[in-house]
């Protein structure tokens, strides 16, 4: 019986052993999972960075043309008319000289010079000319100055990725300025604005959601013109924007893949895919959904909903990074 119970008590302690043994191996199997899940997440993250700088850098290269084109037309009228007063002054310099030459008594010679002087210059044309002139290189210049604060308001440089409290009504505007050039073309743009309180938010990422759903408003029209509505109000403790446009319109098997990365419609080699994807991800950072209605044939509509204050963990000058 002795022998029995000491057979039992070995067998049971190497059963314990081998138990120990396999919860030993299972661990570090775990554990190494857990290091390559870790490592993987780390590598997804990275990506996932990547992305969002690919689409950036994707939208400040339409940015940057159409900001050129924008910028481009004043320069052109502005570069011509300083010209033309380059040559206006010039002719007046050469008829001072003439009259000066004359006044110290230069003769005949000096006299005959200034009469030259005074029939090349149609003084009647340039009376007229040279307020025009002026004026319209002063509204060339006052457009450019307008384009450089529309682009700070854009970007708001001075806030970087921080938290604070922003009028975007005037971030949509400066935002519809900066790619006028791209909708002017294809759509009108019809401003709805509602009361809105300034909002706690970083401006610049609520301005970029704004410039891909207007482009994405703009692209999904049709061979004829069309019209892109915003329109911004209150719900409660929330803000929201909406753009809407009368587009083509997005079938309803789809609807739900519009916010996944690389999903796009466009033909190859006209859309990343990843727009309304780092819109959707900067609009859950501020705590807010961006919502799609969408009919085939009517137009699409999508309305962007932010908390008007954030937590207060959050928004005491902490940086946000759009997932």
């Amino acid at each position: 019986m002795a022998a029995d119970l000491d057979f039992s008590r070995d067998k049971l302690l190497a059963h314990g052993m081998q138990l120990k043994a396999r919860v030993a191996a299972r661990t570090r199997e775990l554990s190494q999972s857990n290091l390559e899940s870790r490592a993987l997440n780390a590598r997804l993250a990275a990506a996932q960075v990547q992305l969002v700088q690919s689409e950036k850098m994707a939208s400040l290269g339409q940015l940057a043309a159409g900001v050129a084109h924008e910028i481009n037309n004043p320069i052109g009228y502005v570069y011509s008319n300083f010209g033309c007063l380059k040559r206006y002054v010039g002719s007046l310099f050469e008829l001072l000289a003439a009259c000066e030459l004359a006044q110290d008594g230069g003769g005949a010679c000096a006299d005959a010079d200034l009469a030259r002087a005074g029939q090349r210059i149609d003084r009647d044309f340039l009376r007229e000319d040279t307020p025009e002139l002026l004026s319209e290189s002063k509204t060339g210049i006052g457009r450019i100055r307008a384009i450089v604060q529309d682009l700070r308001d854009f970007s708001r440089v001075d806030s970087s990725l921080f938290w604070h409290a922003a009028d975007l009504h005037q971030g949509i505007d400066a935002t519809v300025n900066i790619v006028n050039n791209d909708i002017q073309c294809r759509a009108d743009v019809i401003k709805n604005y509602g009361p809105l309180p300034e909002v706690e938010c970083v401006p610049s990422q609520i301005n970029q959601v704004a410039m891909n759903l207007l482009l994405n408003a703009a692209q999904a029209m049709g061979e004829e013109r069309g019209a892109i509505t915003i329109q911004t109000g209150l719900e409660g403790e929330h803000g929201f924007i909406e753009v809407s446009g009368n587009g083509a319109g997005i079938e309803t098997g789809i609807q739900a893949q519009v916010f996944d990365p690389f999903f796009t419609t466009k033909d190859v080699g006209k859309g990343s895919g990843l727009g309304l994807s780092v819109s959707y991800g900067i609009v859950q950072a501020h705590g807010g959904p961006i919502e799609l209605r969408s009919e085939v044939g009517r137009g699409s509509s999508f309305r962007v909903v932010l908390p008007l204050r954030w937590p207060s963990a959050l928004a005491s000058g902490t940086p946000v990074h759009a997932a």
